[in-house]
């Protein structure tokens, strides 16, 4: 058994997952940039350096709330296999979920300046989700916490 974390390292604790979402989406975003062309190409390129930037700043974050910051995987399982340009569309909706629930965490730990950048950044993978997708959750961040409450 895992033993729970304080609640002063909660802010640590969330700002770790959350590095390692971004550290995720950046790789994610190679695969999705490989499969898109035109104007999506550009949305993913745009999406891929918003993530590098969170993920710089996240390591700034660890390292002031007295971690080491975790390094990137050398690679990252895809949830599905990316044929084409719709499986890319649908790997970033589902990167951004992932981002916005690491984020929606980083919020509830975390309090002040900190709080207000996990919640900008919780809304920036919501809007980026919305626009793969084509359309918005009533509730981003906590999307992926429902559904595995319903299956288990």
């Amino acid at each position: 058994m895992k033993p729970e974390p304080s609640p002063a390292s909660m802010p640590l604790v969330a700002a770790q997952s959350a590095l390692a979402a971004e550290h995720a989406a950046a790789y994610g975003y190679g695969v999705i940039g490989a499969r898109t062309s035109g104007a999506r190409a550009n949305e993913a390129r745009e999406a891929y350096g918003g993530h590098l930037a969170r993920r710089d700043a996240l390591v700034r974050t660890v390292r002031e709330l007295g971690g080491a910051p975790r390094p990137a995987e050398a690679a990252y399982a895809l949830p599905f296999e990316v044929r084409g340009s719709a499986d890319a569309e649908r790997l970033a909706a589902e990167i951004e979920d992932r981002v916005a629930g690491a984020y929606s965490d980083l919020v509830r730990a975390a309090e002040g300046r900190l709080r207000r950048e996990a919640a900008d950044a919780l809304s920036a993978a919501a809007v980026r989700a919305a626009r793969w997708r084509g359309v918005g959750v009533a509730f981003p961040g906590l999307t992926e916490r429902s559904e595995g409450a319903r299956t288990s």
